[in-house]
Order: C-alpha cells, then structure tokens, then sequence
C-alpha cells in the first residue's frame, strides 16, 4: 500500500450536537448519553496530528479506482484519553474509510476536561484523502 498524507479539516477537532449522532433516534454507542458534547478543553493527539497521518495508509482500491474525499468520523473517548469507539457519519468507500478508523484507533489522544476534570468526548474528526 501507498503511503499519502493528508489533513485534518480545519486542522482542528470539534465538537457537534447529539442530534447529528443518532440516526433514526437510535444510539450510535452503549452509554453515549455519557459522553460530553461540549468540554472546556477539547482532546489533541498526543505527539500532534501528525502521529495520527503516518498511521494512514492510502489503500490500493482507492488508487486504482482514483477514489478521494473526505472521511468524517464520530470519535468516543474515556477519561484517560484512550479511543473506545469511532464511528464513519459519512464515508467514501474504497477502503479509506477503514483505514481512517483505523488510524484513530491506534492513536492516543489528551483527555477532554470539563472544570479541571477529565471526561469522556466523543468529538468529529474530518480526514481528507487526496491523491497526489
């Protein structure tokens, strides 16, 4: 597989509604009321987001078949910062989609603080795969 890099949107991660995670009123995640939406201090890979690009592998369907775009994600995370769950809202196939849940996974990230105290996100990530 090729390696190609690519950017986070807006080079910073956000955070949106609950409604935007449900999807036919059903929870995406086990517990997810328990995750905040809104932090005082929002999660950062830890080492920058560069640690999370140089875990991305542009998959070989994507080049053979000149797939790109972006990849938005629904990322959950414990106290600790640790990735428990990560969730496409909105994919482009070819095996990206994959490889940016993967990538994610293998990261580890500051904990989200509310008040000085650590709390479970879940926050958006959007990775765009662009051919070179």
């Amino acid at each position: 597989m090729k390696k190609i890099s690519f950017f986070l949107i807006n080079a910073v991660l956000f955070c949106f509604s609950l409604s935007t995670a449900k999807a036919n009123n059903s929870i995406l995640f086990p517990n997810e009321e328990d995750y905040k939406i809104a932090v005082d201090q929002t999660p950062t890979p830890v080492g920058g987001y560069e640690n999370v690009f140089k875990k991305v592998t542009y998959p070989d369907m994507a080049i053979k078949t000149q797939v790109s775009g972006k990849v938005y994600l629904l990322v959950y995370l414990d106290e600790k910062g640790d990735v428990e769950e990560v969730k496409v809202v909105k994919g482009i196939g070819a095996g990206c989609d994959e490889e940016a849940v993967k990538a994610v996974k293998k990261s580890k990230f500051t904990a989200a603080t509310q008040n000085g105290v650590p709390v479970k996100t879940k926050f958006a990530v959007a990775l765009n795969f662009k051919l070179p």
